[in-house]
């Protein structure tokens, strides 16, 4: 029996050597998903569950079945979870975002995005 390829299922499935991920952050939000599953935070169950009810949020909203679609609702489900016990907040998150999206408008083209660029003084 031959080894299943995961990258012909799901939002994996891609045409003949196009990368499996469009951009890092869609890898690194599933690593984190999984890495916080791992250390305790969340079940697998949980986060199938969070993932399962934003991709029907997204689906009532009339969001298209790609790519983009599963990874901003992938990143909303951790997002959701992150803040389900309290110890972040959706404001927090909220402030966070504001702050790395300050850092990446005061950044020179070509240099990298530091959060220290972003926070107010």
């Amino acid at each position: 029996m031959s080894a299943i390829n995961p990258s012909r299922f799901g939002p994996f499935a891609r045409r003949d050597d196009e990368p499996t991920f469009d951009e890092p952050w869609q890898a690194q939000v599933l690593a984190l998903a999984f890495t916080l599953s791992e250390a305790g935070l969340f079940t697998p169950v949980e986060w199938s569950d969070a993932l399962g009810a934003e991709l029907r949020r997204a689906n009532e909203r009339g969001e298209p079945d790609d790519h983009t679609t599963y990874y901003a609702a992938a990143l909303a489900a951790l997002e959701r979870l992150v803040a389900k016990d309290g110890s972040v907040t959706t404001g927090a998150l909220s402030e966070r975002l504001e702050e790395w999206r300050s850092a990446y408008l005061n950044t020179p083209h070509g240099q990298p995005v530091e959060l220290i660029s972003g926070t107010r003084r």
